[in-house]
Order: structure tokens, then C-alpha cells, then sequence
């Protein structure tokens, strides 16, 4: 995940209604959106009425988001599913681009997630205008006492700083440990590398063939503890004598494969989690604003 703590960088900026800045994020959100649109086109060409593999594929994932809003939000909010896709959708290729090492993860933005969640606030007042009438709004402000209404409104405030706090500090907080692991993998690279070089090519051979022998040992034995750790002496014996020889140096060992384990989970697990939390939530504040017919007419 490529994720700077400092923020998005800024790439330029319009000179138009007081300076728009092009950022990170800005371009990653284009990618994801044209990315998005082209999968969509590309999907939905030659639909059959006999699906294909592809097309089977396709139409149970949008069935699986369909029958979670129906699930969630009941039958007649079914027409909300292509807006909970759309969220979904976004929330996880927003998160997983930042596995491509050089587009910043969209989600890892605060302004990302905090638009989302403000977006959906509106739709919830608007239902909620839509099927009580103004009037009716805002008597939910005052329910069940008058005395609540602060309570009420800084519920309403406090619905989309929660909503996208939470995606936001949970995709940003998984960056920010992953940069800090790569800066010090890099460090302790350097160091092992720099203390085997300064001891002669002897300490690299001996190393690299310490790591062999348990490499083959943890085979034999069907020890994944020992084969891990046989590669990893291997690799830093190896590079530890290419750097003795003079003829390598500064290449961070340690940095390839270890900050893999944890970018399965912040990038795929949390990254999925995520999503999947984020549109639960929206369906079910907006099912809270669009009632069935019958218990709209009731109340």
C-alpha cells in the first residue's frame, strides 16, 4: 500500500475558484471510476439468455448484493442496489489500489470517505423530507422529549464523522504500520548486510551455506518454521557476500516478502471489511428513512 503519512501530494493545482489541487487521491479516484466504467462496458457487452461463464459470474455478484439489500433494507428499497454496488465497489478497488505501489490508496483519504458519508447523509434527509414532509423532519428532531434536540442534532452531525472516520482511520492506520515496517526492514537490512560485509566474504559463505542445510532440513522434515528461516539466512548470506565481493549493496533484503503477510490483511481482509462495513451501514440508515409504504402511511 503506498500511503504517505504526511498526506496526498499534491501534483498541481487550477487556477480556478480559489485553486482546485489535482492530488494523489484526485488521480487514484479517476483511475478507480474509469476502471469501474470499463469493467462495466466490457461485462455487460453480449449479454445471452443462456449465460457463459462470465456473465454467471457477474450476474451472481450483483444477485448477492441484491439479495443483501433486500435482506437489509426490504423488498421495496430493492431499487437501492445499484447505488450499494456502486459504494461497494469503490470502497474496495479504492483500497486496493494503493497495491500498485505508486497510486495512493483512495480510502486512505479522509476527504474520500467523509464526501461518501455526507453523500449519504443527504439521501437520508432527503427520503426523509420525501416521505414525512419538512414539517415531519423536523419534528424528529424533537422526539421523544424537546429536551433532546441538541442530542438529535449532534446525533445527525455525528453520523457521518463516524461513518467515515472509521473507513478512513482503519485503511490510513494499515498504511501508516506498513511504511513504518518497510522503513524498518530497510534499516536492519542494512545493518545485517553491513556487519556480514565487514567481517569478510568467509561470515557470507558460512551464513549462505548455514541456510542451505536448513532450508534442506526444514524440507525433510516438512518444518515450514525452519524453511522460512533457512531462506531468509540464505538471502542475507548471499547478499551479504555479493556486498563483501563489491559487487552489490544497499538492497534492502529483508523488504521483499516479510511486509507481504501484513499487506494480505490490510490490503484484501481489512480493505474487503471495510466495504462490506461501510455499505451495511449506509443501507441501513437509508432503510431507516424509507419505511414500507404501509408503515409510512401508519405513522
Amino acid at each position: 500500500m503506498n500511503v504517505n503519512v504526511t498526506g496526498p501530494f499534491i501534483y498541481f493545482t487550477i487556477p480556478i475558484f480559489g485553486g482546485i489541487d489535482i492530488t494523489q487521491t484526485t488521480i487514484s479516484s479517476l483511475v478507480v471510476t474509469l476502471l469501474l466504467i470499463a469493467a462495466c462496458v466490457i461485462l455487460g457487452k453480449n449479454v445471452r439468455k443462456r449465460p457463459d461463464g462470465k456473465q454467471v459470474l457477474v450476474e451472481k455478484g450483483v444477485m448477492m448484493i441484491h439479495n443483501m439489500v433486500v435482506d437489509t433494507m426490504g423488498a421495496h428499497n430493492a431499487h437501492w442496489t445499484p447505488f450499494i454496488l456502486t459504494v461497494f465497489l469503490s470502497s474496495i478497488c479504492g483500497s486496493l489500489i494503493g497495491m500498485t505501489g505508486f497510486l495512493r490508496s483512495t480510502t486512505a483519504d479522509l476527504s474520500t470517505t467523509l464526501t461518501w458519508a455526507v453523500m449519504v447523509s443527504v439521501i437520508i434527509w432527503f427520503n426523509s423530507i420525501k416521505n414525512n414532509g419538512f414539517l415531519g423532519w423536523l419534528k424528529g428532531f424533537t422526539e421523544p422529549v424537546v429536551v433532546m434536540t441538541p442530542m438529535n442534532i449532534i446525533s445527525e452531525i455525528a453520523q457521518p464523522i463516524s461513518m467515515a472516520f472509521r473507513h478512513f482511520g482503519n485503511v490510513a492506520g494499515g498504511g501508516v504500520i506498513t511504511s513504518i515496517l518497510y522503513t524498518a526492514l530497510a534499516g536492519l537490512s542494512a545493518t545485517i548486510l553491513n556487519l556480514i560485509a565487514g567481517s569478510g566474504w568467509a561470515v557470507g559463505v558460512i551464513a549462505l551455506a548455514l541456510g542451505a542445510a536448513a532450508i534442506v532440513w526444514g524440507i525433510r522434515a516438512g518444518k515450514k518454521g525452519r524453511l522460512v528461516a533457512g531462506i531468509v539466512l540464505a538471502v542475507l548470506g548471499a547478499f551479504g557476500l555479493l556486498q563483501a565481493l563489491g559487487l552489490l549493496s544497499g538492497v534492502p533484503v529483508l523488504q521483499f516478502g516479510i511486509p507481504a503477510v501484513l499487506s494480505v490483511y490490510f490490503d484484501l481482509f481489512s480493505g474487503f471489511v471495510q466495504a462490506l462495513v461501510f455499505s451495511l451501514l449506509t443501507m441501513v440508515y437509508i432503510a431507516g428513512a424509507c419505511p414500507e409504504p404501509a408503515a409510512a402511511e401508519g405513522n
